[in-house]
């Protein structure tokens, strides 16, 4: 069978230990109270099942001797055994299952946290289906194994170990001849205990890259709709899935051979010990009490070893998981804040500097986005970047906002270095608004008010207004608070940039990013939020990325980019004078905008 792959490259480690499960500790340190009452309750409920053989011993002992009195105390101290044997049983169960719902909340999270922060870098190695797949498949697989499989081999560990004692205690002879095949019991469990790590682990990545592969198809439906690529998706998916169904059978192959082996062992050599037994009964070596005490000792302790083998493998996908999640959790990101961050400047008042910046994604190490580029945005000013596709604009507005390091020069603002501020004090002072916008599966009201939760109703219409979006949500069947679905599916292109937008305006931040954000527009809507952009610029620092020049005439300054280069800069009408690639780009679009207005 193929191996399963590995989604951020293969150089992940893989101690495949179930020593990493020590990896859950802090997250379950703050609930070390409840862990200690859970292990009373399962030690209660051990000891309690420990003392019933006793119990059945006394009553088949005295069984048709002793007096119907004396039978009664026994019976009745035989049910008192059981209730509390039954309210012990229970309180485990509760405290256990809780303490394991709340650790793996707690894991989710913290993934989540850590993950949500990350730059796009990690995302280049990263597919977020898999990380989804962590956050819920692995984590389950935890829950499974903190809410039950540890507690079920912790008792059953413990019936094991005292049932030795008490069948030593019942009879040394018989005991040392249960002993003998523990060995033979051991080697298949560690034997195949191996081959079962790896497979949890290989089913555990097949399961991640499927996930990846659905989440990415269903993201893109109408794409994959629109070039009737149904067919091969499916099979995709299928083969992925079908992987993934492979590597489960044959873990599920191992774990049963190992389970049949071990079940055999031990009962065999229970049956051939009880066969001694009766002949020590027979002989008057010992009482049928005592015959029938070893024989419920005995199964109870192949029972607990048994069971011990079923949630070993259980421990070992658990672990699989932990390492997977631990990987996640202290995954190194390029793009950090600095220990002791520098208070960041107003960038109402700073001006920002380019300073031999060269850049390069690390996907692409021999092509560079940016080269030894050098510019300058005063505060307030206005400043649009413009060049053909991939000379480097969108990678500007995405270094400004910390979300990539240069690999050579600095970014700054009001002289301090990008990398000197805290990512979060920086980009609050930032209002954007993508080529591609996001919109949240949530009301047209709430995905504006997320460029700031704080604001009224009134300051989420007025923002509305002013990116000509108003008219439209009005008529929406619920207004401002009609569910706009997954990615804003009920909306047009043009709506969605129009939110977001609105979005960027609501913020109200310093400086206003706009990469293509009026690409999606008609003529009628881009003159309106055209006219709200100047507005905004007024009291701003404004850079706006943009193909369609005719957007950009009023700037303040232009920067013309080439292959990651700056190569020209000045007004609009400076630049048309000067010749060049931009002069040759505003003959182009200008001639035809003429010729299609014609």
């Amino acid at each position: 069978m193929a191996r399963a792959p590995r989604s951020s490259t293969e150089d992940r480690p893989s101690s495949r230990r179930v020593g990493a499960l020590v990896a859950l500790w802090p997250f379950l340190r703050p609930y070390s109270g409840l862990m200690i009452l859970a292990f009373a309750a399962l030690v209660l409920t051990a000891g309690v099942s420990l003392v019933l053989p006793i119990a059945a011993r006394r009553i088949v002992d005295h069984f048709g001797v002793a007096e119907t009195q004396v039978l009664d105390q026994y019976f009745g101290a035989a049910i008192g055994i059981v209730l509390l044997l039954a309210a012990g049983t229970a309180l485990r169960y509760y405290l256990v299952t809780r303490l394991g719902e709340r650790v793996v909340a707690d894991i989710r999270t913290a993934v989540f946290d850590r993950m949500i922060a990350m730059s796009p870098a990690v995302y280049e190695r990263l597919m977020t289906g898999e990380v989804l797949s962590r956050i819920t498949t692995d984590t389950t697989l935890i829950l499974s194994v903190l809410g039950s499989s540890v507690s079920v081999a912790l008792r059953n560990f413990l019936i094991l170990v005292g049932g030795i004692a008490l069948l030593l205690w019942t009879s040394a002879k018989l005991t040392g001849l249960v002993l003998l095949i523990v060995p033979a019991i051991i080697v298949p469990i560690v034997v195949l205990g191996r081959r079962l790590r790896t497979l949890s682990r290989e089913n555990q990545d097949w399961i991640a890259a499927s996930s990846g592969a659905a989440s990415e198809s269903l993201l893109s439906s109408q794409t994959v709709q629109a070039f009737t690529a149904e067919g091969p998706v499916r099979a995709r998916f299928r083969d992925l899935t079908e992987r993934s169904f492979d590597s489960a059978r044959a873990r599920i192959g191992v774990r049963a051979v190992m389970t049949a082996i071990v079940i055999f062992l031990i009962f065999s050599g229970v049956v051939g010990v009880l066969w001694v037994g009766a002949r020590d009964v027979d002989a008057g070596a010992m009482s049928v009490g005592q015959l029938v005490q070893f024989i419920i000792y005995a199964v109870m302790v192949a029972g607990a070893a048994g069971a011990l083998t079923e949630v070993w493998s259980e421990v070992q996908r658990a672990a699989g998981a932990t390492e997977r999640l631990v990987e996640l959790l202290t995954l190194a990101d390029t793009v950090r804040d600095p220990v002791a961050p520098v208070p960041a400047p107003s960038l109402a008042m700073a001006d920002i500097r380019f300073e031999g910046v060269t850049f390069h994604y690390p996907t692409r190490p021999d092509r560079s986005a940016l080269r030894a580029v050098d510019l300058t945005v005063r505060p307030g000013e206005t400043v649009a970047l413009v060049g053909p596709s991939g000379s480097g604009k969108t990678t500007v507005i995405q270094l400004l906002q910390r979300f990539w390091d240069p690999q050579e020069g600095r970014v700054a603002v009001g002289g301090v270095a990008l990398r000197d501020l805290a990512r979060a004090d920086l980009r609050r002072q930032i209002a954007l608004v993508p080529q591609d916008p996001v919109i949240f599966a949530d009301t047209a009201r709430a995905n504006i008010r997320f460029g700031r939760p704080e604001a009224t109703d009134a300051e989420v219409e007025a923002a509305a207004r002013a990116s000509a979006a108003h008219d439209f949500l009005s008529k929406l069947p619920d207004g401002y608070d009609t569910y706009v679905g997954e990615r804003g599916v009920m909306l047009s292109g043009g709506q969605k940039q129009r939110i977001a937008i609105a979005r960027a305006i609501l913020r109200d931040a310093p400086l206003l990013l706009l990469d293509e954000a009026t690409s999606a527009l008609d003529a009628e809507s881009e003159r309106a939020v055209q006219e709200a952009v100047e507005h905004l610029a007024r009291t701003r620092t404004t850079i706006i990325v943009a193909h369609r020049l005719a957007t950009v005439k009023r700037a303040d300054r232009i920067i013309v980019l080439d292959e990651g280069r700056v190569v020209a800069e000045g007004t609009h009408d400076a630049l048309v004078a000067q010749g060049g690639l931009y002069a040759r780009l505003a003959r182009l679009q200008f001639t035809e905008g003429l010729a299609a207005a014609e």
